[in-house]
């Protein structure tokens, strides 16, 4: 048995077809994405449907189709400047605030389209919760950072307020460390605390999705390994899509990840097969570093 023969046996497409596939995707071609089946027997809150995206005249993602399982934590892996960070913007609709952005297809939350004609963006956010790479607690304390999103709608209930702050700070793990201090600023507390701050401060609206780029980035290990505790807390409860450069914390964090390349999806599946068995070898040659 040849060793070609053995890779497809393993499940792998050919060694041999991998740099035609790669420059065929630098060319410019449309691929086919390698999505898993297991993704069709998931109850779905995201769909996102043949999605592109332009920068003025370039192209940033190519004919993007994908589901985000409901209450599971999915992952987007990629290299730099793939277009993971531009597809999760695109889900609460921050590429908006540039001018020069074109969008094709949709996004439908819910079976809600996200992009359709008379979508309230402002409502639409409500539904979604961000996080983003660099901590942004605001500069006033932890407990009006946490319920901010009630203040502003209207929320005027004490009783209310106090149950939602210490709930949202115990679902990011923070509760212990700030309950002594919580009309203290905000502005006071670690980075890697700072950023559980901001996740308790953006599921305190209870979200249908929480967004997260790149949330440990800018932390040391030790925070960041108190953020992926809550994370692994918090699915099941929430449905969470993560953009991570860390292949470690996807495989440790994810149920499912996605492989993104020059703004096409790759390869989309179940994390375990993504990392361990690839259908695709250019898959296994990125989460191995062989490339990127």
């Amino acid at each position: 048995m040849t060793a070609e023969t053995l890779e497809q046996d393993n499940g792998i497409k050919a060694r041999s077809t991998a740099g035609s596939r790669l420059e065929a995707i630098a060319g410019g071609e449309q691929i086919a994405s390698e999505i898993h089946p297991e993704l069709a027997t998931e109850d779905n809150v995201l769909d996102v449907e043949d999605f592109q995206l332009w920068y003025g005249k370039a192209k940033a993602l190519h004919n993007i189709s994908m589901t985000v399982p409901k209450g599971k934590v999915t992952a987007l892996i990629g290299p730099s400047g793939c277009g993971k960070s531009t597809l999760l913007r695109s889900v609460n609709r921050l590429n908006d605030l540039i001018d020069i952005v074109r969008i094709e297809g949709d996004m439908k939350l819910s079976g809600e389209s996200v992009y359709g004609p008379n979508v309230d963006v402002i409502e639409l956010r409500k539904r979604m919760g961000m996080v983003f790479q660099k901590s942004n607690p605001f500069p006033m304390s932890i407990y009006e950072n946490v319920v901010y999103s009630l203040r502003i709608d209207g929320e005027r209930n004490k009783k209310v307020l106090d149950e939602v702050c210490e709930r949202s700070l115990r679902g990011a793990a923070l509760w212990d460390e700030a309950k002594d201090r919580l009309h203290d600023s905000a502005l006071g507390l670690s980075g890697g605390q700072q950023q559980r701050l901001c996740i308790a401060r953006a599921i305190a609206a209870e979200p249908e999705v929480l967004l997260m780029d790149e949330p440990c980035s800018a932390l040391d290990p030790i925070a960041t390994n108190k953020i992926e505790d809550m994370i692994d807390a918090l699915k099941g409860e929430y449905t969470i899509l993560i953009v991570t450069h860390n292949m470690q914390q996807a495989a440790r964090s994810s149920d499912y990840t996605a492989f993104m390349y020059l703004g096409r999806l790759i390869e989309y599946g179940p994390t375990d097969a993504i990392f361990q068995n690839p259908r695709l070898v250019e898959t296994q040659d990125y989460v191995t570093g062989r490339f990127g």
